[in-house]
């Protein structure tokens, strides 16, 4: 061999494997965790495209390896299954996986893309007619139960569904119906349309209009320039820092951080029949942190607070029944902000804390303080000593002399003003007031109130 040939050979001996070849060669090993780390960072572009199938390839043949024994790292290889070729196997796999570990909206994203890219495939709309039929979403799971090809496997099953579905959404029609003629009755309004508590999502190609769910709640993994781990989609962006947990705990963390954000998006849009539409950032800190950040003066006093666009929850390291109250509490605040077009720092803070308090009340099964709270109330009620909405105009309710009353106070004000008009009509006055309208005049118009007459009425609820 002359000399030229045995460099050229040897260069190519020394070459590095292309991302397929290190793909094949460690999914041919089941080395599944190596795998991953290999390809858990970056996106598409940094594999040649000719190469995108056969990497995604290794990474569903994990996938699907591991969906019972491992749901975790299973939706993980999905997942990035998915960003390197979203092939029918590959986003059946992850919403599969993702339902395991219930991730419920990285499941039904999944099925959504799957249902707009594989129209052929009966598996995708059965499965998302389920999922949502078993998330009490009938009219969703009709609209996905109709693209079930008639040819295809599952389309006996999918018939049978559909007219379940069918049934339920006309139940589900007519009981909302009735909802909205009782809350006319009762809140005494002649006029107007009350707001339906049904999301429905902007048009999404392969969806047709039957859809009430937005396509893309998919979240994505990754870890931020300043080091926090961040997990996002279309809603949220969620951030913490790493705190040396691996791969398992964080992973789990994750999801259960996700639930509970899910959740308070629910809750939200079923209270106030809408709900914010940009995406919102959610920094979840320890204690500790919190401190670092805030002060420890702040980290006692507040569970948490929404500053700069973004939702930050103190003391996150556990996800309690408080925990979660508190992300209720301030996703109102964000959703708020998001009504006013940004500028939810122009409300009353008694009106902006009052909405958020009433619901986490609401949240919390109830529509009242706590006994103990309500009981001092009354006697500062009677004794005309409750704080004036007009003293809570400006500045943090953590200022007030007594904070607990303050907060309450408030609460009581939005739940009288909610009781008197629904949730429409009391939005329709924040947005005013949002957009720079002076709150006695919104009062005046809306409800026939000023802010001194607000307070008679919280005074009269509480004796």
């Amino acid at each position: 061999m002359s000399p030229a040939a045995l460099l050229s050979a040897l260069l190519l001996a020394a070459a590095p494997p292309s991302p397929a070849q290190k793909a094949k060669s460690l999914s041919a090993s089941r080395s599944w965790e190596e795998l991953y780390l290999a390809f858990s960072a970056g996106d598409a572009d940094d594999v040649p495209a000719a190469q995108r199938g056969a990497v995604s390839a290794a990474l569903h043949k994990g996938c699907e390896a591991l969906k019972h024994e491992d749901p975790v790292m299973a939706y993980s290889l999905g997942e990035r299954a998915a960003v390197y070729a979203e092939s029918a196997g590959a986003l059946r796999c992850l919403a599969r996986s993702a339902r395991k570990t219930d991730q419920r909206a990285a499941a039904e994203a999944a099925l959504r893309k799957g249902l707009a890219l594989h129209p052929k495939d009966g598996a995708f709309g059965l499965e998302l007619g389920r999922l949502l039929m078993e998330e009490q979403d009938a009219v969703g799971a009709v609209a996905a139960l109709e693209k079930v090809p008639a040819r295809s496997k599952e389309a006996a099953d999918a018939k049978r569904l559909l007219q379940q579905a069918r049934a339920k959404a006309t139940a589900e029609h007519a009981a909302r119906r009735e909802a909205e003629r009782l809350e006319l009755r009762m809140n005494g309004a002649t006029s107007g349309r009350p707001t339906l508590m049904v999301e429905t999502a902007p048009a999404v190609a392969g969806q047709g209009r039957g859809s009430t769910r937005s396509a893309s709640l998919n979240y994505e993994s990754g870890t931020s320039a300043d080091g926090m781990r961040t997990r996002s989609n279309s809603r949220f962006v969620i951030k913490y820092f790493n705190n040396q947990r691996d791969f398992g705990q964080r992973a789990e963390y994750e999801g259960r951080i996700v639930a509970a954000l899910d959740e308070a998006y629910d809750f939200t849009r079923s209270m106030l029949g809408e709900v914010r539409q940009a995406p919102v950032d959610v920094v979840l800190y320890t204690v500790a942190e919190f401190t670092t950040h805030f002060g420890p003066a702040r980290a006692r006093a507040v569970a948490g607070l929404y500053s700069d666009n973004a939702i930050r929850i103190n003391d996150a390291a556990e996800l309690t029944q408080q925990t979660r109250a508190t992300l209720v509490h301030e996703y109102v605040h964000a959703a708020l902000d998001d009504f006013c077009g940004g500028h939810g720092g122009n409300l009353p803070v008694w009106l902006n804390e009052g909405l958020a308090e009433y619901v986490e009340w609401r949240y919390l099964g109830g529509e009242d303080p706590e006994r103990s709270v309500r009981g001092y109330m009354a006697q500062a009620a009677k004794a005309n000593a409750l704080p004036k909405l007009a003293q809570m105009e400006g500045s943090s309710l953590i200022m007030q002399r007594n904070p607990t009353i303050a907060y309450a106070t408030s609460a009581v004000a939005v739940r009288e003003l909610v009781k008197r008009g629904g949730t429409g009509r009391f939005l329709t006055l924040v947005r005013e007031v949002g957009q720079g309208r002076p709150i006695d005049e919104a009062l005046t118009e809306h409800y026939g109130k000023t802010r001194a007459t607000l307070d008679e009425d919280v005074r009269a609820a509480l004796q």
